[in-house]
């Protein structure tokens, strides 16, 4: 296994650890004072989060610099981001975070987008990420950052910088899902 599909997989393995931080019950202090303060426990994980995250960009530099464009990752690094910042999104609706219709927007283009990669696999094709995919991805991750780092007194027009940078990465993840079907409809059309 070639080095950034090693990274593909080191960000898969690091979700549990990520949930772990993020959801579980821990008493390890309260960092920051005044308007900011945030559990070491969810800084832990947004720490992580941030890491797993840079692998993503890591391993597709990689990939491309050295020519170890493989069929497993284009496969398995578009899985590893959906599981991670899936995990993500699912944890901070089940934290009452962050509004459930929109997570559903952003689960609803993944399960769309992972089943045409499914039909396209079975025609034999193998469907990368596209530039929108690459953004919308870009700013779910933000989006999350922002979320678990949501104490940060930051916002523009009295919206919190999370909230728009959510917006954001909804209206791409709309955006992006519309883009992959219908650059790949001759898939569905060829699949019988």
């Amino acid at each position: 296994m070639n080095l950034a599909n090693q990274l593909t997989v080191s960000r898969m393995m690091m979700i549990p650890a990520f949930l772990i931080f993020l959801l579980v019950p821990m008493n390890l202090g309260q960092v920051g004072s005044g308007n900011f303060v945030l559990p070491v426990s969810q800084m832990i994980a947004g720490f992580i989060f941030i890491i797993a995250s840079f692998t993503d960009w890591l391993d597709g530099q990689i990939a491309r610099r050295r020519h170890l464009v493989t069929n497993f990752g284009k496969f398995a690094d578009p899985l590893a981001d959906k599981l991670l910042v899936m995990s993500a999104f699912v944890s901070f609706v089940g934290m009452g975070r962050m509004a459930s219709w929109m997570v559903i927007i952003i689960l609803a283009r993944e399960f769309a987008v992972t089943g045409l990669r499914l039909v396209a696999a079975g025609e034999g094709d193998v469907i990368a990420a596209g530039k929108l995919g690459k953004w919308k991805t870009l700013f779910q991750m933000l989006a999350i950052i922002s979320y678990l780092f949501n104490n940060i007194p930051f916002g523009l027009g009295g919206f919190p910088l999370n909230e728009i940078l959510l917006w954001i990465a909804v209206i791409l993840t709309i955006l992006s899902g519309a883009d992959y079907f219908y650059h790949n409809r001759d898939v569905l059309l060829r699949s019988k």
